[in-house]
């Protein structure tokens, strides 16, 4: 192990840097560093030594150009036990630098800044950080890099047992980190510069880790949950980066439910309610309060609901806690809570109660991965109001109707296909999910409906194949129907829903969900 005796330092994020430095001092190494970071230093009575002492040349073109430079990066790459290296070090008098301790331009924080413009966002597109990250990982074991504040607890730690010096294992680690770094960053900085290319020829994945999970959707598998880039950019968003206030630690089920609970109330502007098992919504309901969201919520499915995710798209009420506590709930996921309702909620220690930062729908990529490869695709993010309805049977639908058709296709957006809802104006109904044949859904979500199924109307995320899921709804009372069209047999349903008096509307759009 080699005994750590020159750092340079130069950080944007000068979090702990300066009892950092002062461990450093404690094993007497000395520390070159660079503009801001040599003057917070220097302010702390901390010895320092100017990057430009070294390179010979000053610091230019606004700090462009400063680490670029034979006598750093011949510092950091050359091998200490290469003789022709070593000679041509003490040939251009580069002194072995050690250890560099350098984290990069904010260029995330910048791009997600109000207003700011494309120079500004250039202008912190690190250079000379990179490429001194990439020469001291290059050269791991020889030289330390240190990429990230949390790191320096390790390196002391080090530095302590191995008396002034770090292990090659511990070396290697920090170096792995360091080109992770180095390729999230470039990961943020390549998408910025795409701009709205949605669909680029390349497309570099950045992730971090925020959390081990305990374990996967089964016990043998293993399992964490990491921060998008996307989360990273837009203030923290998605459920990700949710605050969990209280109760158990979220399992990965939970977070996949979660999710789908959260994405489908985010799709209602009114005060609204979803109760989720396995993805698919026991209960949705719309209110005048998130209590009574709820109720409408519960009633669908009762049953179902036991161990469900529950979410609500408004301030939670004391009432709807009130409810809520009433069955077992795994999650409860809102944008807040009154006091008293969060009081109430965090008596259940069991329960999990999320905070989102908005309301918003995931309008990012969606990634599927497959084996040898990941399918990306938009957002389903596509609206409906009654203007894009066309009406293709003799019965014009009421506007009672078309308010619970559009209600009913929300719901089945968020639903596995094949998929049928039945609804009411602001209820679920009876909901048939993920079924081989869309009559067989037509079928289930009639058999489980807890609420009268007759007056109803019904959704199908996508066409009907054959009219006997018509002749199935109709024989359950239903009034109207919604759908996308499309089918060879369009002829055949819509005269099927005119010999039993529905009135049918066509979307033009499908919401296969998979």
């Amino acid at each position: 192990m080699n005994a750590i005796k020159r750092a340079l330092i130069s950080v944007s994020d000068k979090t702990g840097i300066i009892d950092f430095a002062r461990e450093l001092k404690h094993f007497n190494v000395e520390i070159i560093s660079t503009g801001g970071t040599a003057k917070a230093l220097r302010e702390a009575a901390i010895e320092v030594r100017d990057i430009s002492d070294v390179t010979g040349f000053p610091e230019m073109m606004d700090g462009r150009v400063k680490t670029l430079h034979p006598r750093v990066h011949g510092a950091l790459l050359g091998l200490r036990d290469n003789p022709e290296h070593v000679a041509a070090m003490n040939q251009h008098g580069i002194e072995p630098i050690d250890m560099v301790v350098v984290n990069l331009y904010p260029f995330a924080e910048t791009i997600n800044r109000q207003g700011v413009t494309r120079e500004e966002a250039i202008e912190q597109i690190d250079i000379g950080g990179p490429a001194m990250i990439r020469s001291a990982a290059k050269n791991s074991d020889a030289v330390a890099v240190v990429v990230d504040p949390a790191q320096y607890p390790l390196v002391i730690q080090e530095l302590q047992q191995h008396g002034g010096a770090i292990s090659i294992p511990v070396l290697q680690r920090l170096a792995a980190e360091a080109f992770q770094h180095t390729a999230q960053y470039d990961a943020v900085v390549s998408s910025y510069l795409a701009g709205s290319t949605l669909m680029p020829a390349r497309m570099t994945l950045s992730l971090t880790k925020l959390a081990d999970l305990r374990y996967g959707e089964n016990p043998h598998q293993v399992a964490s949950l990491y921060q998008s880039q996307m989360g990273q950019t837009q203030n923290g968003g998605g459920l990700a980066n949710a605050t969990i206030l209280s109760g158990k630690e979220m399992s990965f089920n939970n977070y996949v439910d979660a999710d789908a609970a959260w994405q489908l109330v985010c799709d209602f502007r009114d005060t609204a309610c979803a109760i989720i098992k396995h993805t698919n919504p026991a209960g949705v309901g719309l209110g005048q309060t998130s209590a009574d969201a709820y109720v409408k919520a519960l009633a669908t499915d009762p049953v179902s609901a036991f161990g469900g995710i529950v979410a609500f798209n408004t301030r939670v009420d004391e009432a709807a806690a009130q409810e809520v506590t009433k069955i077992f709930t795994e999650v409860v996921i809102a944008p807040d809570y009154d006091a008293a309702a969060l009081e109430l909620l965090q008596t259940k220690k069991n329960l999990r109660v999320i905070r989102m930062s908005s309301v918003a729908r995931a309008e990012e990529l969606q990634f599927r991965q497959i084996s040898g490869g990941m399918l990306v695709q938009s957002a389903d993010v596509h609206e409906l109001s009654k203007h894009d309805l066309k009406i293709v049977t003799e019965r014009q639908p009421t506007d009672e109707e078309i308010r619970a058709l559009l209600f009913a296709w929300t719901v089945c957006k968020h639903t596995k296909s094949n998929a049928i809802v039945y609804a009411r104006t602001d209820q679920t109904v009876g909901v048939g999910a993920g079924q081989m044949s869309r009559v067989d859904s037509v079928k289930i979500g009639a058999m489980r409906a807890q609420l009268p199924v007759a007056r109803s109307v019904l959704a199908s995320d996508a066409f009907f194949p054959f009219r006997d899921g018509l002749d199935e709804a109709a024989r359950h009372g239903i009034t109207a129907v919604i759908q996308p069209g499309g089918s060879m047999r369009d002829k055949e349903v819509i005269a099927a829903a005119n010999e039993h008096g529905l009135a049918m509307v066509f979307t033009g759009v499908r919401h296969f969900k998979h």
